[in-house]
C-alpha cells in the first residue's frame, strides 16, 4: 500500500512540491473549457493547506516547444484563485531559478504557490535528474497527485519521487483503489465495453478483461476488423488488416473462456459514392457503405447487457461521436451505463466527454481522471510513477 499524505506527519511548516494534473482545454484566447481537472485537485491542496504545509504546485499544460504564452499555466491560476478565494494562492513564471526560491521563502503555512508549465523546460519530458535535482531542492516533500500523467517517467512525477521522500496525494490513491478493486475483485455479472479506432492500442485490456470480464461490447470503428475476422462484409468501413489475426485469436480465446464478445448487428452508414451522403441504417455493410456509429437493434442488444450487469467499465465511443449523425450509439451507450444499478467506471478523454455533454456523470460510479494512464493501470497493475512512491508503514 503507497503512502498517502494523510500518513504524512509533521508537514506544518515544510514545503511540499505537489505534482498535479492541469493539463485542461483551452481555447485561443486562453478560455479554459473545462475545469474538471483542476477541481479534482482541490481536495488534496486543501488537506495540504489545512495541515500548514507550504504548497508549491506543479503541472504541465499541453506539448509546448519551449516558451509558448498560449500555454502558459496564468489562465489555471486565476481559475485557481478563485475557487480557493479563502486561501492565499499566487502563482509565478518560472519553474526553477532565483525568484522561484524567493518566491517559495516567502510562503506563509498554509499558502499555495503555482509554478508555470513545467513542459516549457526541455528536461521534464526528458526525465533529466539535474533538472529534477533543481526543482527538489526547493521542497522538502513531494506528492503525487497527478494519475492522469503516471504512465509517463518525468522530471516532476517521477524524478522527484526519486530524491524526496514522498506519498501520493488523495486523487491517486481514489484512482488506486477504486480500479484496483475493480480488476481484482469484479462483480458478476461483469461487462467491459470498449469502443475507438484501432485494436493494437487495445490488446492488452481486451486480454486482461477476458480474464475477468464476463461480456465483452465493442464498438467504434474497431469493430469492423472484429466483424471481419468473423468473415462479416463490412463494405467500405475503416478494417485495421495488420489485426485481422490479433481479432481472430482473441474472439477464439473468448470462446474458449466461455465469454462473449457482443459486436454490431446493425450499423448507421454513409455511401461513399452518394455525393449527398445521406445517413442510413442497415443491417449489412456492403459495397461502398462505411459505418459510422451502431445501430437501433444493437443499441438494444448492447442495452440488455449492460442493464444485468453488477459491473460495467466503458473506454472508447460506439462511433464518431464528434459528429451530430453519429452521435446516437455513444450517447443511448452512455444513458445505459449511468441507468445501471451495479457498479459503474469510466475512462477516457471522448468517454468522459460524451458523459459531460449528457450532463451524466454524476450518475456514473466513478469516473477516472486518466486516459492512457488508467488503461495502462487496468492492464499492468502498476504505473512507473505510483509504483515508486513509497510504501506505507504499518
Amino acid at each position: 500500500m503507497k503512502r498517502t499524505v494523510k500518513d504524512l506527519v509533521g508537514i506544518k511548516g515544510k514545503v511540499v512540491l505537489l505534482r498535479v494534473d492541469f493539463n485542461v482545454p483551452m481555447d485561443e484566447n486562453g478560455k479554459i473549457l473545462d475545469a474538471t481537472r483542476i477541481v479534482n485537485a482541490l481536495p488534496t491542496i486543501k488537506y495540504l493547506s489545512d495541515k500548514g504545509a507550504r504548497i508549491v504546485v506543479l503541472s504541465h499544460l499541453g506539448r509546448p516547444k519551449g516558451f509558448e504564452i498560449h500555454k502558459s499555466l496564468w489562465p489555471v491560476a486565476m481559475v485557481l484563485m478563485k475557487l480557493l478565494k479563502k486561501r492565499n494562492v499566487s502563482f509565478c513564471n518560472k519553474v526553477i531559478g532565483d525568484e522561484v526560491k524567493e518566491r517559495i521563502s516567502l510562503l506563509r503555512d498554509g499558502n499555495i504557490l503555482l509554478l508555470e508549465n513545467t513542459r516549457f523546460y526541455k528536461g521534464e519530458e526528458e526525465c533529466d535528474m539535474d533538472f529534477a535535482r533543481e526543482i527538489a531542492s526547493m521542497g522538502d516533500i513531494f506528492v503525487n497527485d497527478a494519475f492522469g500523467t503516471a504512465h509517463r517517467k518525468n522530471a516532476t512525477t517521477y524524478g522527484l519521487a526519486r530524491i524526496l521522500p514522498n506519498a501520493v496525494g488523495l486523487l491517486v490513491e481514489k484512482e488506486i483503489q477504486n480500479l484496483s478493486t475493480a480488476i481484482q475483485q469484479p462483480q458478476h455479472p461483469f461487462v467491459a465495453v470498449l469502443g475507438g479506432a484501432k485494436i493494437n492500442t487495445k490488446i492488452k485490456i481486451l486480454e486482461r478483461f477476458l480474464e475477468r470480464a464476463d461480456t465483452i461490447i465493442i464498438g467504434g470503428a474497431m469493430a469492423y476488423t472484429f466483424l471481419k475476422a468473423q468473415g462479416i462484409t463490412t463494405g467500405a468501413s475503416i478494417v485495421d488488416d495488420e489485426c485481422l489475426e490479433i481479432a481472430k485469436n482473441i474472439l477464439l480465446r473468448a470462446e474458449e473462456l466461455g465469454k462473449e464478445i457482443l459486436l454490431p448487428i446493425d450499423h448507421i452508414c454513409i455511401s461513399k459514392s452518394d455525393k449527398k451522403q445521406a445517413v442510413v441504417q442497415s443491417k449489412k455493410l456492403r459495397g461502398d457503405l462505411v459505418g459510422y456509429d451502431i445501430g437501433e437493434e444493437t443499441i438494444d442488444l448492447y442495452r440488455k447487457e449492460i442493464k444485468r450487469a453488477k459491473q460495467v467499465f466503458w473506454n472508447g465511443p460506439m462511433g464518431l461521436f464528434e459528429n451530430q449523425e453519429f452521435a446516437m450509439g455513444t450517447f443511448k451507450i452512455a444513458e445505459a451505463i449511468a441507468a445501471c444499478r451495479g457498479k459503474t467506471i469510466v475512462g477516457g478523454g471522448d468517454t468522459v466527454s460524451a458523459l459531460n455533454k449528457l450532463n451524466l456523470k454524476k450518475k456514473i460510479g466513478f469516473v477516472s481522471t486518466g486516459g492512457g494512464a488508467t488503461m495502462e493501470f487496468l492492464e499492468e497493475g502498476n504505473l512507473p510513477c505510483i509504483d515508486i512512491i513509497q510504501e506505507k508503514i504499518i
